[in-house]
């Protein structure tokens, strides 16, 4: 065999379905009803990979992307994407002249961000566009109700000498993974307040946007002009206790196995020998580990499917690795087969809220946890 034509296989992988953000794209296109749809792809795409998740999404009916740092609108910009981008969390020394060069929107949470990007308007010579982030109770970022009209007056001042042109006006909801919750409604209800008070300053905000993922997909009075929908994008429900929404997880973990060896009864495996083996088994190295995005706490508390059979991980999670156990006798297990640690199921293998419920936390901070020499792929049609 010539090894300088075979292709190299990952040893441990991120695999991204595009056509599956597409696919989700889509469901909440249709959930939109005719308001437009922002994708959040903020964190390099929830670690799905920001510019190929926003072609996707894009070419799917998306009109808007978002991301929380200028940052990562430049990127995209960098990478050809045309479509309009907010960018809504700035520190002291974000390069504002260059958001505006790019026509990246802006979002306003502060006098002194106003400030700033007066100044960058007037170095660049353009006007910024920018939408102003309203604090209706989630209490992190954002303009509270007893600076609003202050930073409106400032914000009109700005528009009349063209410094810039308000786009937007949008908030966060706090407890939109539960539907009925009364701080939704309290939410909404300052959302109105703060545009009826941005009007009365004289601004014009021609889009209007509060909903996530999941006010996106269960309150439909929360859709204003847009909705900004994020996790649901890549697949994972937004509010796990009331179903998936027809939406289907874009990331699937593997490894392929590094070995397959057998494990006399009493010898214990890993460190600490937290398991012991109650018989003569066979075991299997999966060659990932916490340092890859695999938590050591979730050691004796997951499966991993490999040939359509999931089995027990065994012994500690330990920096590089883990073990599965194959069970007593012959396996047709073999080194390089495919081990699936999460995805959508096609394989048998878990779902990444299984690992969030295993570890008491949710499956965005699985997904955004992938990382080390887990080398991320895409397949499926980018748009």
């Amino acid at each position: 065999m010539d090894l300088a034509q075979t292709t190299r296989r990952p040893q441990a992988e991120a695999q991204i379905d595009l056509n599956a953000i597409a696919h989700n794209a889509r469901i909440l296109v249709d959930a939109a009803a005719g308001a437009a749809v922002m994708a959040v792809v903020k964190a390099d795409g929830y670690n799905h990979g920001a510019v190929e998740v926003a072609q996707a999404a894009l070419a799917a009916g998306v009109s808007e992307l978002g991301v929380t740092t200028v940052g990562e609108a430049l990127a995209l910009r960098r990478a050809g994407i045309v479509a309009p981008i907010l960018a809504w969390l700035h520190s002291v020394d974000t390069d504002y002249d260059a958001a505006i060069g790019a026509d990246v929107e802006l979002g306003i949470s502060s006098h002194t961000h106003l400030e700033a990007i007066v100044d960058a308007a007037r170095r660049v010579g353009a006007a910024a566009t920018v939408s102003v982030k309203i604090d209706t109770g989630l209490n992190r970022n954002g303009v509270g109700p007893a600076d609003l009209d202050s930073l409106y007056a400032a914000l009109a001042a700005a528009v009349a000498d063209g410094s810039v042109t308000v786009r937007a006006l949008f908030s966060h909801l706090a407890c939109a993974d539960v539907p009925d919750h009364p701080v939704n409604d309290a939410q909404k209800a300052r959302f109105d307040d703060a545009v009826e008070r941005a009007r009365r300053a004289g601004l014009e905000p021609t889009v209007l946007h509060l909903a996530n993922s999941a006010a996106a997909l269960t309150r439909p009075d929360m859709h204003y002009d847009m909705v900004r929908p994020g996790i649901a994008l890549y697949g994972l429900s937004p509010a796990p206790e009331l179903g998936t929404f027809g939406l289907r997880p874009a990331m699937t973990l593997k490894a392929r196995v590094a070995l397959v060896k057998s494990v006399a009864a009493g010898e214990g495996v890993s460190y600490g020998h937290l398991w012991v083996a109650p018989s003569d088994t066979t075991v299997a190295l999966i060659p990932v580990g916490y340092a890859d995005g695999v938590p050591r706490t979730l050691t004796g508390r997951f499966d991993v499917t490999v040939r359509g059979v999931r089995r027990p991980s065994v012994g500690r999670v330990c920096m590089d690795q883990v073990m599965i156990d194959l069970g007593p006798g012959d396996t047709d297990v073999r080194d390089g087969d495919d081990a699936f640690l999460f995805g959508p199921g096609d394989a048998g293998e878990p779902h990444a809220q299984e690992w969030a419920d295993a570890l008491g936390t949710i499956h965005y901070e699985v997904v955004t946890g992938v990382r080390g020499r887990v080398e991320r792929t895409h397949v499926g049609e980018r748009g």
